[in-house]
């Protein structure tokens, strides 16, 4: 047997998986959990702006945040 049959042969006796700490699958459910959670904080942050309006003075504005629309440069 030559030098490299050898090699070749130790090396696949000792190929071995890595181990794993958890089932494979689990992997895929949890990271399918983690994208939900921040799915769902995304979410929940919609409509801030128009929600707390009242503390920028929305009410004086044309809801695009342009001043009094009359052009006016105020």
């Amino acid at each position: 047997m030559s030098l490299i049959t050898t090699i070749a042969a130790a090396a696949e006796a000792e190929h071995e998986l890595a181990p794993l700490w958890m089932p494979a699958p689990m992997f895929g459910v949890v990271m399918a959990g983690i994208l939900l959670v921040l799915g769902l904080v995304t979410y929940s942050y919609r409509d801030v702006a128009n929600r707390h309006s009242h503390k920028t003075g929305g009410g004086d504005h044309d809801g695009h945040g342009h001043g009094d629309g009359h052009g006016h440069g105020h």
